[in-house]
């Protein structure tokens, strides 16, 4: 279970554009993890750019796992800490899964044509995003993790209408608190 606050902030964009931001949701348990990547998948279209922060060891890449197997890959999800990206071509929905985390210098993504892995028929989930800064798309969703207690606290923030809708649709599929 994934429990959302229905309040908000708001944050810029940083295209002048002010769009209200849902509050902190909060997964305490590995298991909460685990049925979030199902519940973000579903929500998620594809041209979707989601940027994944946190620590080393915070469960960016077990984040990104789940919500790949949740898409229906049934093999490895391996980490691209070397390779910078691992594709996934899911019965016509492709996923590329980055991590950035061993970039030297953010000019390297240009070399390896980073602008064409983003475009409208691709998720992008992006572990490290701030390696990449000035190359990168902006990102329609961020989701940062960090350790709450004996677990996880998940924090998601909308950069875009289309991150807003995600954050909406989550929020729709969860059980109110008790």
């Amino acid at each position: 279970m994934l429990a959302c606050d229905s309040s908000s902030t708001v944050r810029s964009t940083g295209n002048g554009r002010l769009h209200p931001v849902p509050d902190i949701t909060r997964a305490t348990r590995t298991a909460q993890i685990v049925g979030t990547r199902g519940s973000l998948a579903r929500a998620v279209r594809p041209g979707l750019v989601i940027y994944l922060e946190g620590g080393l060891g915070m469960g960016k890449t077990t984040l990104s796992r789940g919500f790949i197997q949740a898409l229906g890959h049934r093999g490895a999800v391996k980490s691209p800490t070397y390779t910078l990206v691992e594709p996934y071509d899911l019965a016509g929905r492709v996923v590329y899964h980055f991590d950035l985390y061993r970039l030297g210098d953010p000019e390297e993504l240009e070399f390896m044509g980073i602008h064409d892995y983003f475009d409208d028929d691709a998720t992008c989930l992006v572990e490290w995003p701030e390696r990449g800064l000035g190359v990168l798309p902006p990102a329609d969703l961020v989701i940062n993790i960090s350790v709450d207690g004996l677990g996880r606290s998940l924090e998601l923030r909308s950069g875009s209408a289309a991150g807003m809708a995600v954050t909406a649709q989550l929020r729709q599929q969860q059980p109110s608190e008790d």
